[in-house]
Formats: structure tokens, C-alpha cells, sequence
């Protein structure tokens, strides 16, 4: 007579029950990670300096630095694409420290994984 369950005995085996304390402890450390990467602080800047963007590492603009001298009334446009640059290159900090975190705890395996940092 068959057996009902994958497993004699009816327990998980040992390296399954070892996978699944692996994942638990790789999910508590990216939490970890998650909440620490949200305490820090990205800055960026464009025009040699003329804009200056920080954000948060919960990818939100904190804060925007501007030199007088890159406020031209005449020339909006160019101030408009200085702010676009210097929040685009933070953003890409964030995103940067963010997946190397994920790789040192994963390996490389969570790469890709919508929702993982």
C-alpha cells in the first residue's frame, strides 16, 4: 500500500527543512537591508554643480539645490533638464546600491525578482 505525502515518515528531510531556514534567515536580512537603504540619502548633481537633487532611499526627492546663476528666466528649458539629469543620476545611485545589496545576500540570484529591491 502507498504512502499518502512525498516524504516516509511524513516530516519535511533535512535539506529541505535547512532550504527553508536559509530563506527565512535571506528574507530577514533583505528587510534588513530594505529599511537600511531607506535611511540613506542620494546626491546627484548636473551643469558642473548648477542643480544639485538629493533623495531618500525610498526613491523621494528630499531636497533641490540650485546656483543663482543657472536660474535664467530666459532659458527655463535648460534648468528643467538639469533637475531631469541630476534626479535620473540619484535615482541611479539608489538603484545601484540597492541591487548590490540584493547580490552580496542572494548571489545573484534575486536579480530580476520584481519587488526585490
Amino acid at each position: 500500500m502507498a504512502k499518502k505525502g512525498g516524504f516516509p515518515g511524513g516530516g519535511m528531510p533535512g535539506n529541505m527543512a535547512n532550504l527553508m531556514k536559509q530563506a527565512q534567515k535571506m528574507q530577514r536580512q533583505m528587510e534588513e537591508q530594505a529599511k537600511e537603504l531607506e535611511t540613506k540619502e542620494f546626491t546627484a548633481a548636473a551643469g558642473g554643480g548648477a542643480v544639485e537633487v538629493t533623495i531618500s532611499g525610498k526613491r523621494e526627492v528630499i531636497r533641490v539645490k540650485l546656483q543663482e546663476e543657472v536660474v535664467d528666466p530666459e532659458d527655463i528649458e535648460m534648468l528643467e533638464d538639469l533637475i531631469v539629469a541630476a534626479t535620473n543620476e540619484a535615482l541611479r545611485q539608489v538603484e545601484e546600491v540597492s541591487s548590490s545589496a540584493m547580490n552580496k545576500l542572494t548571489g545573484g540570484l534575486g536579480g530580476g525578482i520584481p519587488g526585490m529591491f
